[in-house]
């Protein structure tokens, strides 16, 4: 009876809607919405730009449940560097925290929404990145979006690389400061970017540490010595190095050999930090208070939930105890790009970087061939993703293969056996 209880209400709520949306169907704002949208949203399908939302049936790990298939795949597109998302020690952590400190804190953090953990995470987070404090965001789009407005005046300037996360772009929209933006790891055009911005009260470096879609590694050494040089402020968005890249996992810095340097470090908890959601700025006391008075993303957005708290301080303190998974990370990546290179792929991104992205920006109908080859991937077992416009610049399309330290090599050897397979098949190599 209760089944057929669930069901009954199941049927009404359907019913209910559908009669809802038929009646908004019927207005001339929605028949307007649908002759603006629909000839592009079906231009993107007809030029292969169209991005499907694959649905997975279980935890995020090396190998996924997928709804297309009754068998299990292997997953090489997450990001999930240090295959924390699923791990048991980090789950039984989020469920304490859950016990102890509720669901949420329905607030924003100068209300109501500090707990006792959110002060401990932020602690664990500035000590990890040998910083004097750190503040959480929701996510670190969040934390991008809310550091320039509040930190750069109009006297102020803000130099950023051409390439630079689409979140650091809109951060830096919303500030008033004098905005250059330089060729992409270009040195010389960053110098002179810093020469031409000599008046300004002060001068901001903006740059990813690793560049997403490229996995390419800021270089760090030069641009520390450019801002010493013209006395500037070096900022890094560190989402695709925390925890993973660097001898130690401390990231682009420790890879570059410039600790301490980088002034200002934004990164997320929803990557290889666990896997979930959550930001967080980490710098210079001075300039974390400004931004917990005068930053609207963090003002006016709830606190992270305990649970996320929780989990992300459990993943601190196993990559701070035991920091052997980065040889693990590197290995398994030297071990793919080694060999998808000896098949007659084209690798792009750091050596030593677990994005190694696969380039078909040299084919004709590059994104249709990217896309086509990731659902054939599938097909053998094998969950990778077609990146194309505008995620990538046209003609530059790719197919985005990131390592994990869960991943077996086995499990490499599996994945390069079915793309030179593919390859084959459609003439890439």
């Amino acid at each position: 009876m209760l089944l057929r209880g669930a069901l009954s209400r199941r049927s009404r709520l359907l019913s209910t809607a559908a009669a809802t949306h038929a009646a908004r169907g019927a207005t001339a704002g929605h028949a307007s919405l649908e002759a603006a949208l629909s000839p592009q949203l079906q231009e993107m399908k007809d030029s292969g730009l169209w991005k499907n939302e694959r649905v997975i049936t279980t935890a995020q790990a090396p190998r996924i449940g997928v709804s297309t298939s009754d068998q299990k795949v292997l997953n090489f597109c997450a990001n999930n560097y240090l295959g924390l998302g699923n791990n048991p020690e980090v789950i039984e952590a989020s469920k304490q925290a859950m016990d102890t400190h509720g669901n949420g804190v329905a607030s924003v953090r100068f209300i109501c929404g500090t707990q006792d953990i959110h002060k401990r995470l932020e602690a664990q987070i500035a000590e990890f990145h040998g910083m004097e404090d750190a503040i959480l965001y929701a996510s670190c789009f969040d934390a991008n979006a809310g550091i320039f407005e509040t930190i750069l005046t109009p006297d102020d300037a803000v130099i950023s690389d051409q390439l630079n996360h689409a979140s650091i772009i809109d951060g830096i929209r919303l500030c008033k400061a004098q905005k250059h933006r330089y060729l992409h790891q270009d040195m010389a055009d960053l110098e002179a970017k810093l020469v031409e911005s000599a008046g300004a009260r002060m001068r901001m470096i903006v740059t990813d540490g690793v560049f997403s879609m490229d996995g390419n590694v800021a270089p760090m050494a030069e641009i520390c010595a450019l801002a010493q040089k013209h006395d500037a402020i070096v900022f890094m968005d560190e989402c695709h190095a925390t925890g993973f890249f660097g001898a130690t996992g401390r990231g682009t810095e420790e890879h570059c050999g410039v600790s301490g340097q980088v002034d200002v470090i934004n990164s997320t908890l929803g990557k290889a930090l666990g896997g979930a959601i959550g930001g967080y700025t980490a710098g210079p006391a001075a300039m974390v208070s400004m931004l917990r008075q005068r930053s609207r993303p963090y003002l006016f957005s709830n606190s992270l939930s305990p649970a996320l708290v929780g989990g992300a301080s459990k993943v601190f303190e196993l990559i701070t105890e035991d920091p052997s998974h980065c040889q693990s990370v590197l290995s398994n990546t030297r071990q793919f790009r080694t060999a998808m290179e000896s098949a007659g792929f084209r690798i792009g991104g750091d050596p030593d970087h677990p994005i190694a992205p696969v380039h078909f920006g040299h084919l004709d109908d590059d994104a249709v061939m990217a896309s086509t080859f990731a659902e054939k991937m599938l097909e053998r077992g094998i969950y990778v993703i077609a990146f194309s416009f505008p995620v990538v610049p046209r003609g530059a399309a790719r197919i985005r293969v990131q390592l994990s330290a869960a991943h077996e090599p086995a499990d490499i050897e599996q994945a390069v056996a079915a793309f030179t397979e593919v390859g084959k098949e459609m003439g890439v190599i």
